[in-house]
């Protein structure tokens, strides 16, 4: 299913838009279509990013003391 938009580039935007559709022979809808799907997945990696980001500095605390845990562990097995 598709939807029809109504878009507004700023001039320098759709001329340089609109060479590169010339050169390349491609439709303008495929243009875009590909172009905005490329665009959705930079921000869905900068979403998930900032999600594992923020779920890291969460359990920082639990690591170092489980890694603490680990090197004492390994201390008393090498003594």
């Amino acid at each position: 299913m598709s939807k029809v938009l109504s878009l507004k580039l700023q001039d320098r935007v759709f001329e340089e838009t609109e060479e590169i559709l010339r050169r390349s022979r491609k439709a303008r809808n495929a243009y875009f279509n590909e172009a905005i799907n490329l665009y959705n997945k930079v921000w869905k990696r900068k979403l998930l990013k900032q999600k594992l980001a923020k779920e890291s500095a969460l359990v920082a605390a639990d690591s170092l003391e489980v890694l603490e845990a680990f090197e004492r562990l390994e201390d008393e097995l090498s003594e």
